[in-house]
């Protein structure tokens, strides 16, 4: 039995019967795409030092700035400009692999060298489903979001808060999203890093989950945090406050430029990628400044715009090539890359599927070792979809099936079965099919592979349809896991605590 047999063959089903690949990550084998050439990579790479040195960054954190004036940055006022030597030296200090903690040591995850990890739609304010529309995103709901990514195997990472509870008070509902985090799933998550009270409050809280201190959590990467540049060329107070604190703890950094070419970057990809290249730079750079040899991130979000309108598209020729060339990038400076699946559409329709499918193919194709937003993301990024949750989470299976590599030993190779047919003949009845047809091949959870006059009769059921059939029986399937009394005791303690004393103050 090959390793893929294997896995197919452990696939769980108990989840009101949905087909399922077992838990765990699928170690990328095969090279990844290399769009532009290594003199290319090399002229983009220079272009984004010589902004660094020349134009520099604009930094609007005081206490960030003097970090880079110790470390031997040139500052004057708020712009910071980095020399390419000590760009080199520094980024030469981040580790190409990590492992992040969970909360069951089963679902720690690998980032870096073959490893991805698929994490989940986070942060959009509207959530949609086919029974009731688009609205505002509600505390229950999100539970029952976080519920399914829990009971989803091919998911691997809750990815910040499915979208934002927007029945609870602004300055505090990131507290209950962390302790649903932690009571709802057992997997790694992602915490919120806008200012330093919101970033503290996640590392605080992750600490009680593993049963340790701040202080402790320090040499155990646990939580990872997205950081956005303000393109072009800037780093607000927010997220300067968030990258230190991550980085001074001992947490992952996600540095992830916004740029969209023709808006806020140039309208040549190959200028947009420069600007990202230089921003990601200099976001590393602070956090290796913080923390000598802390985990970090490159982000890349390279897209471009709808020129008649100014509106963001995402899933394009040109996001997909902008993510290939984004790996190439993150390799040549030796940090692991992120990457996103993401659309603009508006309905769980055709444009959703294959606009994600294309943006699935450029990152996982590109090499991304974080797959952000990997599976729910509606709208640009400003709804989350429990149809769209159950679509993602099909093609992510795909895609971890495309990953898994041809067997070509001798069983695999099927000569026997080749004999036994003989020409004229057929396998559904040789040995060799007998033996392996009920793990042969991928299974999927929400295609339909009737012919036409069975699908018309057994009602004609679309895709989108279907989908909202599938995230109602898993979630009725779906039992929460055990959490310790004593750790949700803590964590209940430290949540009223903070709320008491007002939360984190709106940025």
């Amino acid at each position: 039995m090959t390793r893929a047999e294997g896995r197919r063959r452990q696939a769980s089903r108990a989840l009101g019967g949905v087909p399922q690949r077992p838990w765990g990550q699928v170690e990328r084998l095969m090279p990844p795409v290399k769009v532009i050439s290594d003199d290319q990579v090399a002229a983009i790479h220079a272009a984004a030092l010589d902004v660094l040195a020349r134009q520099g960054l604009r930094v609007l954190h005081g206490p960030a700035r003097k970090l880079f004036a110790g470390a031997g940055a040139e500052v004057r006022g708020d712009t910071v400009r980095i020399d390419p030597a000590l760009v080199a030296g520094l980024l030469a200090t981040v580790p190409a692999t990590f492992t992040l903690e969970a909360r069951n040591p089963a679902r720690n995850l690998k980032l870096g060298g073959g490893w991805c990890a698929y994490g989940a739609v986070g942060g959009p304010a509207y959530v949609m489903c086919n029974d009731k529309g688009r609205r505002d995103g509600t505390f229950d709901e999100m539970c029952d979001y976080m519920r399914l990514i829990q009971s989803l195997n091919v998911i691997h990472q809750e990815g910040g808060g499915p979208f934002e509870p927007l029945d609870l008070p602004a300055n505090t509902r990131h507290l209950d999203i962390y302790h649903a985090q932690i009571r709802l799933v057992d997997k790694s998550w992602q915490t919120q890093t806008l200012g330093l009270a919101r970033t503290m409050d996640g590392i605080e809280m992750a600490a009680i989950m593993l049963g340790t201190t701040v202080e402790g959590l320090r040499d155990r990467p646990t939580l990872l945090g997205i950081i956005n540049t303000n393109s072009p060329l800037q780093l607000d107070v927010p997220m300067a406050e968030g990258l230190i604190a991550m980085a001074a703890h001992g947490q992952v950094n996600v540095i992830t430029p916004f740029t969209l070419a023709g808006a806020m970057a140039p309208v040549t990809l190959a200028g947009a990628l420069v600007l990202q290249h230089a921003e990601a730079m200099a976001g590393i750079v602070l956090t290796q400044i913080v923390r000598t040899g802390v985990p970090v991130m490159y982000g890349g979000f390279t897209s471009n715009v709808d020129m008649k309108s100014g509106s963001p598209a995402f899933g394009t020729p040109e996001y997909a090539k902008a993510a290939q060339a984004s790996g190439q990038l993150a390799r040549h400076i030796g940090v692991p890359f992120r990457s996103s699946n993401v659309t603009a559409a508006n309905e769980v329709d055709a444009q959703a599927a294959y606009e994600s499918q294309m943006a699935l193919w450029g990152a996982l194709t590109g090499g991304a070792h974080l797959l952000n937003h990997a599976a729910g993301w509606l709208h640009g990024g400003l709804t989350a979809s429990f149809e769209k949750l159950i679509l993602d989470a099909e093609m992510l299976q795909m895609m971890d099936a495309y990953f898994e590599p041809i067997a070509t030993d001798p069983g695999a190779l099927a000569l026997d079965a080749i004999l036994e047919a003989g020409a004229g003949g057929h396998f559904f009845g040789t040995a060799h099919t007998m033996a392996r047809y009920e793990t042969a091949f991928h299974a999927p959870m929400l295609s339909n592979w009737d012919n036409h006059p069975n699908w018309l009769a057994k009602g004609s059921i679309d895709a989108r349809t279907r989908a909202n059939i599938v995230w109602k029986e898993v979630l009725a399937a779906h039992e929460d896991p055990a959490l310790d009394p004593a750790v949700d005791e803590a964590l209940t303690a430290y949540v009223t605590r903070r709320k008491a004393e007002g939360g984190a103050p709106m940025n």
